[in-house]
């Protein structure tokens, strides 16, 4: 398996999407922690050898290789690497160096932009790029108001066939807590709207978001969004939700661009990795296998699928 793994980033690190395409993707990677108990609180504890999970270095690595495994494995499906991976649930630029560093990705040209957040759980989101894809230009991490939740991700790049293109990586609130906490998605979206016209006003053309809305079409929030940016509709053939509750799969997982791309192209598509499915014990058909059960290691990746979002420019 390491052998056909290795020969997939080989051919993955040569090939580009046609033209002037880009592939970006997105994945929530739920709990992606390291296994050092750094004194951040609940949550670092937790994803420790001594705290309750027992998060150990094996449990970590083992992590880190499912992702670069599926990366390769989508790599292999769509015929080119993904330019751009927007991550959400990340807890540091530590665990991003070493799954830069500790997996076959380390062959590749991926690179990562991250900042720490407010978030009271410690999770921030955070893009890798191919640096022969994509030359960035500047990044900020843009709160939204006084929250303790994670910022929203600005990176601005020059691709390598010379086009500007602004990524907004997203992480918005959970349902956790009803009402109020819909007014936090509320917040986040206002946010995001506010970004988006002033990255219009300053001339960048060719925007998208993408990201964990904790919400679903047609829910009222997403009006808040103004015209520049538009959700990309799965393709007809996308698999039927990012998550699964409950026994039916929800799409919460979204992309929407501004009227340029949309008018180039966009076909966005949720993408399942069967070796990262299992049965769902209560309902028929499949769910993500995670790495965790409550307090029960399942050596899972996560409970999201990736998505996909190809554009043109």
């Amino acid at each position: 398996m390491a052998a056909v793994l290795s020969g997939l980033a080989a051919e993955a690190a040569a090939e580009t999407p046609p033209g002037d395409s880009l592939l970006l993707m997105f994945w929530n990677c739920e709990n992606f922690f390291d296994y050092i108990d750094s004194g951040g609180g609940d949550s670092d504890r937790e994803f420790s050898p001594s705290g309750e999970k027992h998060w150990s270095a094996s449990r970590f690595y083992a992590k880190c290789g499912l992702f670069s495994k599926s990366l390769l494995y989508i790599a292999d499906g769509e015929g080119c690497l993904p330019d751009a991976v927007g991550i959400a649930e990340i807890e540091n630029a530590g665990v991003l160096r070493r799954l830069l560093s500790s997996t076959l990705l380390r062959k590749l040209d991926y690179r990562f932009i991250h900042y720490e957040s407010h978030d009271h759980r410690g999770i921030d989101c955070a893009l890798l790029y191919r640096s022969s894809r994509l030359t960035p230009l500047s990044s900020k991490p843009c709160r939204i108001d006084s929250l303790a939740t994670r910022d929203i991700l600005l990176t601005q790049f020059i691709t390598s066939e010379g086009d500007s293109l602004a990524i907004l990586v997203n992480h918005h609130p959970s349902k956790y807590g009803g009402k109020a906490s819909e007014d936090l998605r509320t917040r986040a979206m206002k946010r995001l709207r506010t970004l988006s016209d002033s990255l219009e006003l300053e001339g960048w053309s060719a925007r998208v978001a993408i990201g964990d809305f904790n919400e679903q079409p047609p829910a009222a929030l997403f009006d808040i969004l103004p015209p520049s940016l538009e959700m990309v509709v799965p393709q007809p053939d996308s698999f039927g939700g990012s998550i699964r509750f409950n026994g039916e799969w929800q799409l919460i997982d979204l992309a929407f661009v501004s009227p340029r791309i949309m008018r180039e192209g966009a076909r966005f598509r949720v993408r399942p990795l069967q070796f990262l499915m299992e049965k769902d014990p209560a309902h028929p058909g499949l769910r993500p296998l995670r790495t965790y059960s409550g307090p029960r290691w399942k050596g899972g990746f996560s409970d999201h699928l990736p998505v996909l979002l190809t554009i043109g420019l």
